[in-house]
């Protein structure tokens, strides 16, 4: 399993945009780099939840085929999406198992359930399991 590097500045980024995007579920991609270890994150895709609820989302296709082009570009690496929990623990739910296609794929989880304590966590989903992985901030 892969550690997930996230610096403060793209966290607190994507923890803004949840609070924003409140009560329904934010979400997003993110990109970076990879070696045999480590999956940094460089940058964060701030996405529409099309489906505006606060239980699941749906990315914009297209802005998802933009984001995979500026990734492209960047000379980055899709590394996974990020979605938010209104009001549930950063765990995935049976939908987000369900639709959890690509093994290679992180899928980051920020819950909003303690406004005062966010909690952001990163799984890797394969064959209808989830296994966490750890995640560490860098930077300011």
């Amino acid at each position: 399993m892969k550690k997930i590097a996230i610096s403060k500045k793209i966290y607190a980024s994507i923890l803004e945009h949840a609070n924003n995007e409140l009560p329904n579920e934010a979400c997003g991609l993110i990109a970076g780099t990879e070696d045999e270890n480590t999956r940094t994150i460089e940058k964060v895709y701030m996405l529409t939840n099309v489906d505006k609820s606060p239980e699941h989302f749906s990315l914009s296709p297209s802005e998802q085929l933009l984001t995979v082009k500026d990734i492209r570009a960047n000379g980055l690496k899709l590394l996974g999406n990020w979605h938010s929990h209104p009001s549930s623990p950063s765990r995935p739910s049976a939908e987000d198992i369900r639709l959890a296609f690509d093994r290679s794929m992180s899928y980051l989880i920020l819950s909003l359930m303690n406004r005062n304590e966010p909690v952001l966590n990163s799984f890797h989903i394969e064959n209808g399991t989830s296994t966490q992985e750890e995640i560490y901030f860098t930077g300011e």
